[in-house]
Formats: C-alpha cells, sequence, structure tokens
C-alpha cells in the first residue's frame, strides 16, 4: 500500500493522515484488507521521517501491518513494500493508501482473477468525452470514449508476474503512476474489475469533502 506521498496537491497536507469519518484516511484503506482472513500482510509505504515515530493508529493496528519506507515515487514504494512481503505469498494486491471507500467485493474480486494467473484492475468505463491536449491545452484528438476506462486500485497480481516486471521498470526507468502499466509493458496480460465511481482517490481537498458526502450516504 503506497502511502508515502507529500500531498502536493493538497496544498502540502498529507493527505493519507487527514481525518475522514472521525478516523485517518490511510486507516480507512486499510481496515477492509485486515478483514479478510485470507490476507496474511498488508506492507505499508509511508514517508521515511514518519517511520521514526509512526502514526499511533498504525502501531498496534494488526500484526499483519509492516511499515516500510517509502522512496520519491510511486513505483519505488511499491517496490519497497513488495519486498517487505513474506516469501511464501503469491499473489499481490496493490490498493493506494488514499483511496478509502474500496469494497470487499471489488477486492476478493480482483484476488480470485489474479490467481488464476492474470493482472486485475478495479475501474470504471469513462462516460464523459476525454481530450488529449498538447502545448498550451490546445486539444490535439478527442479519443473514442467506447473502449475507455478509469483505473482505480486495488490492482492485484501473481506476485512473480509483479516483481518481473518493477525488476524492468527500476532497471530501464519507466515511469510507473500506475502497476497495471508496468506490468502491461512487461507483456502480462490484465483485465478490468468493474468499480464505482465512488472508490476515489483522495488527492486535491474537494475530493476529501465528497468522500465524507458518500460515506455518510453509505458508500462503502
Amino acid at each position: 500500500m503506497p502511502a508515502a506521498g507529500l500531498g502536493k496537491r493538497m496544498g502540502g497536507v498529507r493527505k493519507q493522515y487527514l481525518e475522514l469519518g472521525g478516523e485517518p484516511v490511510l486507516l480507512w484503506s486499510i481496515r477492509p484488507f485486515l478483514d479478510l482472513t485470507e490476507v496474511v500482510a498488508v506492507a505499508v509505504a509511508l514517508p521515511e521521517d514518519d517511520l521514526i515515530e509512526p502514526p499511533d493508529f498504525l502501531v498496534d493496528l494488526d500484526p499483519r501491518v509492516i511499515l516500510v519506507p517509502g522512496g520519491e515515487t510511486r513505483r519505488d514504494s511499491v517496490w519497497s513494500a513488495l519486498q517487505a512481503l513474506p516469501g511464501d505469498v503469491e499473489t499481490v494486491v496493490v490498493h493506494d493508501g488514499a483511496r478509502p471507500l474500496v469494497s470487499k467485493e471489488v477486492i476478493e474480486e480482483c484476488i480470485r482473477i489474479a490467481r488464476e494467473g492474470l493482472g486485475a484492475v478495479a475501474g470504471y468505463q469513462a462516460v464523459d468525452t476525454l481530450k488529449r491536449v498538447g502545448e498550451d491545452r490546445h486539444i490535439v484528438e478527442t479519443p473514442d470514449r467506447t473502449d475507455l476506462w478509469h483505473a482505480q486500485t486495488p490492482q492485484a497480481f501473481p506476485r512473480s508476474v509483479l516483481e518481473n516486471a518493477y525488476e524492468r521498470a527500476i532497471a530501464e526507468d519507466w515511469p510507473a503512476t500506475d502497476d497495471s502499466g508496468v506490468v502491461e509493458r512487461a507483456g502480462s496480460r490484465v483485465v478490468m474489475v468493474s468499480s464505482p465511481a465512488s472508490n476515489l482517490k483522495v488527492t486535491r481537498p474537494e475530493d476529501l469533502a465528497l468522500a465524507k458526502l458518500l460515506m455518510d450516504l453509505g458508500y462503502r
């Protein structure tokens, strides 16, 4: 679980620690995984300085929680967390530490597909028209949205597939804003898993307000 962001788009506030419904966003993101007995470890990548004195809510949360130092990029944080997992783990799920409204059903479906040897990515089909822009925000293309999906997390993979892909990404310095993109580039198959748009990522101030509203309405 990458949670080492510095919150630049949140005005410098670390979004993973913001309060949502009386608890930190990161805690909401972790808890659905701890509710699954098949989950044997949750490696959480935090900013390095937070490991000196970790947040109280993480220290005694669950013996399965492992705290690891995050890196300068999401790619580095995911790799750090991946290396901390027990050696006998065969299926790995990556989930954003600032995505607090994930459902148990979506997690389980991603895991099911990954156990069959494929990658699985939660997301939802695009309903808005999308634009590709160039310099000065000039529109250069309006792609057909029929086959376009918004990618979320969780994203689940056979461990060997994810590790091999990330080894190449690090060696060849691939950008990695999305785990499935790394796995796809390495040549493995990935499928989409339908997930509600309410499974949002808290990135900007308005996202936190929307997450609070969705939680009050019972979305989880």
